[in-house]
C-alpha cells in the first residue's frame, strides 16, 4: 500500500496550486498559502522518501489519474532530491516572490506547486500513461515559468518546441515498448525482453528524447537560454531538479526495461557525458552573466553523471559488478549532490539580483562583507562544485574516477583513459572558473552604485541557500555513512545474480573495491584540512614579536582597483592565462 505520506505530498502541492487560483484578488495572502502549500508537501516527501529508502522494500498503490504507481529505490531517491530541493526553494520563495510582486507572483506560485506535482508524480508512475502525462505537465509548467518573464517569449518558445521535440522521440519509444509487450504496465515491460534490433532503436530513441530534458551536449540548446530567465528559485528547480527527470529516464528505460544488454549503449553514454563535461565548462568560463555561467555548469555536470551511468552500463553488459557498484554509486550520487549544491548556488545569484537587480558579474564585487550568509552559502556552494575536499561534489566524482581506473585495467578499451583525462581537466576548470565568481563578485572593491549599497537579504532566502549548504556539508562529511545506501540503490536497478562483488563499507571509511587504490575517509580529510589551516596561526603565535603584534589599519589591496580601474580583473580578463594554465594541465596529464 502507498504511503499516506506520498498521498499528502501530491494532495498539498495540489491544494497550494488551487488556493493561489481561488485567491488571486489578495495576492500576500495567495503567496504565503502557495509557499506554504509547497513548503509542507516536499516535507511530507521528504519524510516519506527517507522513510521508504531506510525500508529497501518496493511499495505498490493506485492513485487517481496517475493509475499504477511504484516506490522502489530509484523512484525514492528521485522523490527525495525532488521534495529536499522543494523544502528549500519554497522556503527561499517566501521572501523572493516579492522580487516579482504585481508581474505574476501568483502565477509563479500557482505553477510552482504545479511543477512540483508534476515531477513527483513522474517519478512514482508505474505506467506508461501516467509517466507520459505527468512529462507534458512538467514541460507546460516550466514553459509558462519561464514565459513569466515578459522579455522571455523567445526563450520560452525555444524550450517548448526543443522538449516537445524530446517528447515525441520519447513517445515512439514507449509505443514500441508497449506494442511488443501488450501492456502499459511498466512490470510488464521489466518482465518481456526486446529484440536485439528493437531493442537498440528504443534505446536510442529514449536517450535522444531524454536527453533533450537532461540538457547534455549536443542537446542543450534551450538549457543556457531558458534557465537564465526564469526566476532564479525556478531556476533552481530546473537545474538542480528538472534535468534530472531526463537522467531518470534513460535509466528506467536503458537499465531497468532493456537491462543494458548492448555493450556499445554504455560507451556511447559514457563518450556523450565526457564531451558534455569537457565542453560544458568551457563555454561556463566564457560567461559574465552569472546565470548563464550555472547553467553551463549544468551541462558539465549532466555529463559527469552520464559518464558513472555509462561506466555502470558497460558493467552490466561486461558482466563486471565492481564497473556496475562504482559506475551507479557515482551517478545516483553525482546527481544528488548537483541537485543540492547547484540549487544552492542559482538561489545565492537569486540573492544577488534581489539586491543588485543585475546578472552582470563585472557590476558586482565587494559582497562578503555586505552580504556575509549569502557569501558564506554560495562559497559552500563553489567549492562543492569544484569537486574540492571534504565537500559532497569531491566525494561523488571520486567514485566514478574510482570506476574508470577500474576501466582501465581491464585494458579493452582506449574509451577510459581518455574519459580520466577529460574528467581531470574538466575539474581543473571547474576550479578556474568559480575563483573567477567568487573572487569578482563577493571579493575586492563594489563596482557599482548598487554593489556599493547592497546588505543581506531576508532571513527566509538566508535559510534557504543555508540549508542546502548544510546539506552539502552532510553529504560530504557523511560519505562513509551515506554511499552503501546509495550503492544499494543502484544495485537494485540491476539483476542480483551481477552482485557477486560489492563495495566495503568499514567504520568511517569508504573501502574501493581494488585496495591497491586509496582509501577515501572524508571525516579524516576535513580534520586534516582544518589543521593545515591552523599550521600559519600557531607559528605566527609561537614566533610573533612585538611589531607582529601591533595592528595597523589601512586600504586593502584590491588588485589595483583603488589606484587603476584597469589593472582590475574583470569576468572576461584572464583567457590567456586560462588557456596556457588549461594547455600545460592537458600537456601533463597526457604525459601521465
Amino acid at each position: 500500500m502507498l504511503s499516506p505520506l506520498v498521498m499528502a505530498t501530491l494532495l498539498l502541492f495540489l491544494l497550494g496550486a488551487a488556493a493561489g487560483l481561488l485567491l488571486q484578488k489578495q495576492p500576500w495572502l495567495a503567496n504565503r498559502l502557495n509557499s506554504g502549500f509547497a513548503l509542507l508537501g516536499s516535507l511530507a516527501g521528504v519524510i516519506a522518501a527517507i522513510k521508504a529508502l531506510a525500508q529497501d522494500a518496493p511499495i505498490d498503490g493506485q492513485i487517481w489519474l496517475l493509475g499504477s504507481v511504484h516506490l522502489d529505490m530509484l523512484s525514492a531517491l528521485m522523490l527525495l532530491v525532488i521534495t529536499l530541493v522543494g523544502v528549500a526553494v519554497s522556503l527561499y520563495s517566501f521572501a523572493y516572490i516579492r522580487e516579482y510582486q504585481g508581474k505574476g507572483d501568483v502565477a509563479i506560485g500557482v505553477l510552482m506547486n504545479l511543477f512540483l506535482f508534476a515531477m513527483v508524480g513522474m517519478v512514482l508512475a508505474d505506467n506508461a500513461l501516467g509517466f507520459l502525462l505527468c512529462y507534458e505537465l512538467v514541460t507546460l509548467t516550466t514553459y509558462w515559468l519561464v514565459k513569466t518573464n515578459p522579455e522571455a517569449a523567445k526563450q520560452s518558445r525555444l524550450y517548448l518546441v526543443m522538449n516537445h521535440i524530446g517528447m515525441a522521440l520519447v513517445l515512439v519509444a514507449f509505443w514500441l515498448l508497449c506494442r511488443d509487450s501488450g501492456s502499459l504496465e511498466f512490470a510488464a515491460l521489466r518482465e518481456h525482453h526486446l529484440a536485439g534490433g528493437l531493442a537498440s532503436l528504443v534505446f536510442l530513441l529514449s536517450f535522444c528524447g531524454f536527453g533533450l530534458r537532461a540538457g547534455f551536449v549536443p542537446l542543450h540548446g534551450w538549457l543556457p537560454v531558458a534557465e537564465p530567465v526564469a526566476p532564479s528559485h525556478i531556476s533552481a528547480l530546473m537545474s538542480g531538479v528538472m534535468v534530472k527527470l531526463g537522467l531518470f529516464g534513460i535509466l528506467r528505460v536503458s537499465i531497468d526495461f532493456l537491462g543494458a544488454s548492448q555493450l556499445w549503449w554504455g560507451y556511447m553514454v559514457l563518450i556523450f557525458g565526457a564531451c558534455s563535461a569537457v565542453l560544458g565548462v568551457l563555454f561556463a568560463l566564457a560567461e559574465h552573466d552569472l546565470k548563464r555561467l550555472l547553467a553551463y555548469h549544468t551541462v558539465e555536470n549532466i555529463g559527469i553523471i552520464l559518464m558513472g551511468m555509462g561506466i555502470g552500463m558497460i558493467g552490466i553488459a561486461n558482466q563486471q559488478p565492481a564497473l556496475v557498484v562504482l559506475g551507479l554509486l557515482g551517478a545516483l550520487y553525482h546527481l544528488l549532490n548537483h541537485a543540492i549544491f547547484k540549487s544552492l548556488l542559482f538561489m545565492g545569484t537569486g540573492s544577488v539580483m534581489f539586491r543588485l537587480h543585475t546578472r552582470d558579474m563585472d557590476k558586482m564585487g565587494g559582497l562578503a562583507k555586505l552580504m556575509p550568509w549569502t557569501a558564506l552559502a554560495f562559497l559552500i556552494g563553489a567549492m562543492a562544485i569544484s569537486a574540492l575536499p571534504p565537500l559532497n561534489g569531491f566525494v561523488s566524482e571520486w567514485f566514478i574516477y574510482q570506476a574508470l581506473l577500474s576501466m582501465t585495467k581491464l585494458g579493452t578499451s582506449v574509451v577510459a583513459p581518455l574519459a580520466v583525462v577529460m574528467l581531470a581537466v574538466t575539474g581543473a576548470m571547474a576550479v578556474m572558473c568559480f575563483v573567477k565568481v567568487y573572487g569578482i563578485c563577493f571579493c575586492g572593491a563594489p563596482r557599482s552604485e548598487k554593489a556599493s549599497q547592497a546588505r543581506e537579504v531576508p532571513n527566509a532566502m538566508v535559510a534557504g541557500t543555508l540549508l542546502l549548504a548544510a546539506v552539502c556539508l552532510v553529504l560530504g562529511l557523511g560519505a562513509p555513512w551515506i554511499a552503501p545506501f546509495v550503492s544499494g540503490y543502484g544495485q537494485a536497478l540491476v539483476s542480483s545474480h551481477l552482485m557477486g562483488q560489492m563495495s566495503v563499507a568499514t567504520g568511517a571509511t569508504l573501502l574501493p573495491l581494488d585496495s591497491s587504490q586509496a582509501i577515501l575517509s572524508p571525516p579524516v580529510i576535513a580534520i586534516t584540512l582544518l589543521g593545515l589551516f591552523l599550521i600559519p596561526l600557531l607559528v605566527v603565535a609561537i614566533f610573533k614579536g612585538p611589531k607582529l603584534g601591533r595592528r595597523h589599519a589601512g586600504t586593502p589591496w584590491a588588485c589595483g582597483y583603488a589606484y587603476e580601474e584597469r589593472m582590475s580583473l574583470t569576468s572576461a580578463a584572464g583567457w590567456l592565462l586560462h588557456g596556457l594554465v588549461l594547455a600545460l594541465f592537458i600537456l601533463m596529464a597526457v604525459g601521465v
